[in-house]
C-alpha cells in the first residue's frame, strides 16, 4: 500500500478523482481512449506532501511545480525539482516524491492514461524520468482550470469527451514545447519559413533546388539539409506536396480539367501531374473529382 504522509489536504487544493464507472466508460470511448485523465488537481504550498509508490502507480503521472521546491526519487536517483519544471512518472515505476520541508512546493498534478499514453511518456522520458525545465506561460495554468471546471460539472458525454481533448493539449504543451518556435524563432527557423511563404506564393511555377538557392542566396546543401531538418520533407518533395494538396481544391471547388489544373500549378505534362497525383492521395485526380462530387 502506499504511505501517503498528506491527511488533511493544503489549503487552497483543488482535487477531482473521476469515479471508476466515468474511467472505464473513457477507456472505451473513441475519442478519449487514446488519451484520458483520471484523476488530477492543484496543491498549493503543499507542507508535508510526499508519496511513496514501491510498485509505482497504474496510470502516468505528471507534476508541474510553480513555486517553492521538492524532490523526485525513481528507484536510486534522486532528483531536485525547483520552480518551472515538470516531470512524467511511467507506469509500474517505483518512485518517490516529497515537497521541500523549508520552502514546499506548490503543484498542479494529472494522472493520465490511454493507448497513447506511453508514447506520449517516451517524448518525454526516452530513457527514464528526468526532471524538465519549461518557460513560465500563463494560459497554461487558464487551460487547466477550463478542463478543471468541465470535470467539475458532471460527466456529460460530450463534455467528458472535450475536456480530455483539453487535457491532451495541456499535456502536450509541456511534452512538445521545444518544438513551439513562435515566441522567439531562431534565423534558421525564419529562413525555412520565409522559403515555404515563397513557394506558397509560387504553386503556379516550377522550381528547383538550385532555383531556391540562388534566390536565397544560400547553398544547395545548406539548404537542402536545413528544410528537411524543419519540415521532415526535401524541399521539391514538400512544393509538389503542396502543389498537390492545391490541385484538390481546384478539383472540389472549379470545373477545371485535370490539364487545365496541371498547367496552372506549373506542370506542362498532365500526365505527370497525375501520377504525382495519385503518389500522394493514392488515386487519380480524376477519381478523387468524381468522389467529391458524389
Amino acid at each position: 500500500m502506499d504511505d501517503i504522509t498528506l491527511k488533511e489536504g493544503f489549503l487552497g487544493q483543488k482535487m477531482i478523482v473521476l469515479p471508476e464507472t466515468v474511467k472505464q466508460w473513457l477507456k472505451t470511448n473513441h475519442i478519449t481512449k487514446s488519451f484520458y485523465i483520471t484523476d488530477l488537481g492543484f496543491y498549493p504550498n503543499a507542507n508535508h506532501h510526499y508519496r511513496s509508490r514501491m510498485k509505482g502507480s497504474s496510470e502516468y503521472i505528471f507534476i508541474y511545480c510553480v513555486e517553492g521546491e521538492g524532490w523526485l526519487k525513481v528507484k536510486d536517483e534522486q532528483m531536485k525539482v525547483t520552480p518551472n519544471h515538470f516531470f512524467i512518472i511511467p507506469i509500474n515505476t517505483q518512485h518517490n516524491y516529497e515537497a521541500d520541508k523549508d520552502n514546499p512546493w506548490s503543484i498542479y498534478w494529472m494522472h493520465f492514461d490511454g493507448t497513447s499514453a506511453q508514447n506520449l511518456c517516451d517524448r518525454c522520458n526516452p530513457n527514464s524520468p528526468k526532471i524538465i525545465g519549461i518557460p513560465f506561460e500563463s494560459n497554461r495554468f487558464v487551460l487547466f482550470d477550463k478542463i478543471f471546471d468541465i470535470f467539475k460539472s458532471g460527466y456529460i458525454e460530450p463534455k467528458m469527451e472535450f475536456a480530455n481533448i483539453q487535457g491532451l493539449n495541456f499535456i502536450s504543451s509541456f511534452i512538445f514545447n521545444n518544438l513551439n518556435q513562435t515566441v522567439h524563432p531562431t534565423n534558421s527557423d525564419n529562413l525555412v519559413g520565409s522559403i515555404i511563404d515563397f513557394l506558397m506564393k509560387n504553386l503556379d511555377k516550377s522550381y528547383m533546388l538550385e532555383d531556391i538557392s540562388n534566390e536565397f542566396k544560400f547553398s544547395r546543401s545548406y539548404i537542402f539539409h536545413l528544410f528537411k531538418k524543419r519540415t521532415g520533407y526535401s524541399l521539391i518533395h514538400f512544393f509538389n506536396l503542396k502543389k498537390v494538396q492545391k490541385g484538390c481544391e481546384y478539383l472540389h471547388y472549379t470545373d477545371l480539367t485535370v490539364k487545365e489544373i496541371s498547367h496552372r500549378l506549373g506542370f506542362q505534362d498532365p500526365l505527370y501531374f497525375s501520377r504525382l497525383f495519385k503518389k500522394h492521395i493514392g488515386i487519380s485526380p480524376n477519381k478523387y473529382k468524381k468522389e467529391q462530387n458524389s
